[in-house]
């Protein structure tokens, strides 16, 4: 049976969730099911990601008068707006990616009468929005139909410090082979096919400890003089990593190409590849390079990477995360064994269908067959 599903994310820029939003969005029209995606906090804007023709996208910005940045009527207007969307579009189920927006739904949604679903898309004590979206959370996470968290120290998370919600979890689909658009970057331009190729990929933020493994990377390129690293994605700390870049001495060795639509070109051509990041909620790069045969190498981060790489078998995990010394021995264990690379690689591929659009769907399914069949009492006006 086909089912109207309102999905709300915050833009649809190069994040992780909007990958994830618009991988949903399309399996789920692709089955014959209607799906309206709704970008609630940014202006209109062009959709990093390739939707299908029969996903409607909004902007909430359209349906509301421009009223300044900082007046304080702008949030009052877009959640009224927001219900009105939900009262005309009639959803079988609402569902709400980030803790921002699944505050904006269930405050839109409340007595309305329709299940609203929220996802967490990472740690929360790892990543806090603050001690008012806490209060938020703990105010109106009650009425959510289900939080879905992406591992199970989530969910106890959830069970342990918000008692009676209702927690289910559900990791990200991967999809095989990743749509490709623009813009295209070939590694070809920067990489020659006689080198090896280290690649991690994610925005240029502090929370992807790019900076931990510029300088584990510095410790490996004089003994490894056939490799360079490339890091792709882009973000606010480009500068400071071009700095640490130009302070190690690693400009013919290090690239940062900026963002790539053609991502899995990239995955193709790497030998190795490499997730610095100080925390995660589950990481899709890591996911998507294991897809594509990579042996990879992660700090074992809350929360994520543990739940996806069999440590040894497909992958090699790093502890304690920050532990640049130990990042570099990881690698250089790896960037030495030409087959183990590749028996990691074989390995790897195994998430194909341990993380499948199929797989995951049918977990989605559940959940929304739970949530349509048993009234929400505190959400609704019946």
């Amino acid at each position: 049976m086909a089912r109207k599903i309102l999905l709300l994310v915050s833009d649809m820029n190069s994040g992780g969730a909007e990958r994830v939003a618009a991988n949903l969005a399309n399996a789920w029209v692709g089955r014959g099911d209607q799906v309206t995606l709704v970008a609630t906090y940014s202006g209109h804007s062009e959709c990093f990601y390739q939707l299908s023709g029969d996903v409607e996208l909004c902007y909430l910005a359209d349906m509301v008068a421009h009223s300044g940045r900082r007046n304080p009527l702008r949030q009052i207007k877009r959640l009224l707006a927001l219900r009105r969307l939900i009262k005309a579009t009639q959803p079988d189920v609402i569902l709400s990616f980030l803790t921002n927006v699944n505050i904006a739904a269930l405050m839109a949604s409340c007595y309305s009468g329709y299940p609203t679903i929220v996802s967490e898309r990472n740690y929360p004590p790892i990543q806090s929005e603050g001690w008012f979206y806490e209060c938020l959370c703990r105010r109106f996470y009650p009425y959510a139909a289900s939080v879905v968290m992406q591992t199970n120290k989530g969910a106890r998370w959830i069970a342990e410090n918000l008692p009676g919600v209702r927690s289910t979890v559900i990791p990200n689909p991967v999809s095989y082979p990743l749509s490709v658009f623009e813009p295209r970057l070939s590694p070809s331009e920067y990489i020659s096919p006689q080198r090896k190729l280290l690649l991690a990929v994610g925005r240029l933020s502090e929370q992807k400890g790019f900076d931990y493994l510029l300088m584990a990377f510095s410790e490996l390129a004089a003994i490894h003089q056939d490799w360079d690293l490339v890091i792709l994605g882009e973000g606010s700390i480009r500068p400071a990593l071009e700095s640490q870049i130009q302070a190690l001495g690693l400009e013919a060795r290090v690239h940062l190409p900026g963002k790539a639509g053609n991502v899995s070109n990239w995955y193709q051509r790497a030998d190795l590849y490499v997730m610095s990041s100080r925390h995660e909620g589950f990481p899709n790069t890591l996911i998507e390079a294991m897809v594509h045969g990579c042996a990879v190498v992660s700090y074992d981060c809350d929360t994520g990477p543990r739940d996806i790489i069999r440590h040894g078998d497909d992958g090699l995990l790093v502890g304690p995360v920050g532990d640049v010394p130990a990042l570099a021995s990881t690698l250089d264990q790896l960037m030495l064994d030409d087959e183990a690379r590749q028996r990691m690689g074989q390995k790897a591929i195994d998430v194909r269908e341990r993380y499948s659009v199929e797989n995951v769907l049918r977990m989605w399914d559940r959940v929304f067959d739970e949530v349509t069949k048993k009234p929400n009492l505190k959400n609704s006006d019946q």
